[in-house]
């Protein structure tokens, strides 16, 4: 059975003692300071030019990543406080000796919902896609053969949640464990606490994708173990239970993409109005100011109450489910994602198949999905060359030209293929998706 005490490690790479939070000052809390951490990080800074659903869209009130994480990072707070009450009333020890309050919960959610999208590559999850069929079915099926089958995992289902903890802890020369985040906000961001072998070992939603490569494993064991993580895989294979607080920030991303991409389709007339409204009616009959609604005069302003109302309902029915399970959370034996469990989850479905019809399916985000394929193999095919042949001692002029585009942070040695084969993914998939079509039109010499 985890404990939150342990659960709630302000504890840093690099640490060599355990951080007390009797002991933190309550105006630079540590938990507040990873929030603050990643706001100014540049892997975050980058999300403003990545595509939420409609890539490339010229259109002021579509949501980008950037405005997607800071939305389900003010869920994901409001979802930590709530529960933090609970939990502190159930144990009044980790107030009364431990110093934590109910806002710690808030502020760890929040810092691991802020971070939740980090990794993910230009082009959406069509990104993360491309990448991975660049190695399985692409010009990168070479490397195969000179690969470990976990190593070879990684690279042809790269994973941005995976992608997303190397942005978070990895280190680079001087900068000793990346952002340096708290274990409990990097405990709260695993969403899937194990690598990508076995895949999908059973149906507990923790083994749907896996949360770290190959080359932070020993890091991620270091936090999993510090916090009393439940270890669930045998041998050689790594894989712990959820850390409680993961399933919060699982939700509020739930919570997050169903009703507000949701509200862009409406705002962009890819669903009607009339239809909008009766899917949303479902979630806020209990709460709805039918008088006040009436007062509303154009769409978006109808919208965008609904939209407030129905996050608050299912922020509320969150809570309830996380807290009447959390003993089995603790124990490790609750395989679900809270919403699935949510008494909402019939109308979630309803609108979630809506958005996937009308919105994800449209021949905008189609057209853009196509091109972004084509731009991130482009990349890959002539930064991976390039970088082997240098390393091989072999790089042509032009291969010495493309490296020369790389940012210079970029610029490191890696003496193995699997490492030099990453640290290009790694690359490509930090850039903006305006950046991608930049390179690919350099590289290709185009003018379009």
């Amino acid at each position: 059975m985890m404990n939150w005490e342990q659960l709630l490690s302000l504890r840093r790479q690099g640490d060599k003692g355990k951080r007390l939070r009797v002991e933190q000052d309550d105006t630079r809390l540590g938990f507040e300071v990873d929030y603050d951490r990643i706001i100014f990080s540049a892997a975050f800074r980058s999300l403003q030019d990545k595509t939420q659903v409609i890539p490339l869209s010229k259109t002021d009130f579509v949501h980008t990543r950037l405005t997607h994480s800071l939305e389900v990072s003010v869920v994901g707070r409001s979802l930590g406080r709530l529960v933090g009450k609970k939990i502190i009333e159930k144990y009044p020890h980790l107030k009364e000796v431990h110093g934590y309050h109910m806002n710690d919960f808030g502020a760890i959610v929040a810092a691991a919902s802020l971070a939740h999208d980090i990794g993910n590559p230009p082009f959406g999850h069509s990104g993360e896609k491309a990448i991975g069929e660049y190695f399985s079915i692409g010009k990168g099926q070479q490397y195969k053969d000179q690969l470990t089958p976990k190593e070879w995992q990684d690279l042809i289902d790269f994973e941005g949640n995976a992608n997303g903890f190397s942005v978070l802890t990895a280190s680079r020369p001087g900068i000793e464990g990346g952002l340096r985040i708290s274990y409990a906000t990097l405990g709260a961001f695993m969403k899937y606490p194990k690598e990508s072998l076995p895949k999908k070992p059973t149906k507990d939603i923790a083994d749907k994708k896996y949360g770290f490569f190959q080359t932070d494993k020993a890091f991620f064991h270091d936090v999993a173990s510090d916090m009393g993580l439940i270890p669930n895989k045998s041998g050689s294979d790594i894989g712990f239970e959820r850390h409680p607080l993961a399933y919060l920030v699982e939700a509020a991303d739930d919570i997050c993409y169903t009703i507000i991409d949701f509200e862009d389709g409406i705002n962009l007339g890819l669903v009607s109005e009339d239809f909008a409204l009766e899917y949303l009616i479902k979630l806020v009959k209990d709460s709805i100011d039918t008088a006040k609604y009436k007062t509303l005069e154009t769409k978006e302003d109808r919208i965008s109450y609904l939209r407030a109302l129905a996050i608050g309902s299912l922020i509320n029915d969150a809570v309830k489910v996380f807290v009447e399970n959390e003993t089995l959370i603790l124990s490790g034996k609750f395989p679900y994602a809270i919403m699935d469990k949510s008494k909402y989850k019939a109308q979630m479905d309803d609108i979630i198949k809506i958005s996937v019809d009308n919105i994800y399916q449209s021949r905008e985000v189609i057209e853009k999905e196509i091109v972004g394929y084509q731009i991130i193999q482009t990349l890959l095919d002539k930064f991976i060359t390039a970088f082997n042949n240098k390393y091989n001692g072999n790089a042509s002029n032009y291969d010495t030209l493309i490296l020369k585009m790389l940012p210079e942070k970029h610029h490191l040695e890696k003496d193995n293929l699997y490492g030099r084969l990453l640290h290009i993914c790694h690359f490509i998939s930090l850039l903006t998706d305006g950046n991608a079509l930049l390179y690919y039109k350099t590289i290709t010499a185009s003018k379009n």
